[in-house]
């Protein structure tokens, strides 16, 4: 495995785990309630342009990986799509990378 891999493996790694601590702590404290998180994400402008800029690279991220695939026939780097959604862009788009053929 070369270098830049095992990188974009660490990355999605981190990307994983240092996101979900910070999810976990706060579904702790707030009951599990999906609906309180949707309501802190969009608690303030900031938080609001954090969350609309997310969901645009979110988007990016899915149809380039959808697009590449179909070209490329790399069908394992579809996994990236529901990791980009059920953990977060920061495992999503490193995943990606890291399953894309060198």
């Amino acid at each position: 495995m070369t270098p830049i891999r095992i990188l974009w493996l660490v990355l999605a790694v981190w990307g994983t785990i240092h996101p979900m601590y910070w999810f976990i702590t706060w579904f702790m404290e707030n009951e599990w309630s999906i609906m309180a998180m949707v309501d802190a994400w969009h608690a303030n402008a900031a938080t609001s342009g954090l969350v609309w800029d997310l969901t645009v690279a979110a988007v990016t991220l899915t149809l380039w990986v959808i697009i590449e695939s179909i070209r490329t026939r790399n069908w394992r780097g579809l996994l990236a799509i529901p990791a980009t959604y059920c953990i977060g862009v920061s495992c999503g788009l490193p995943l990606y990378l890291f399953l894309r053929r060198g």
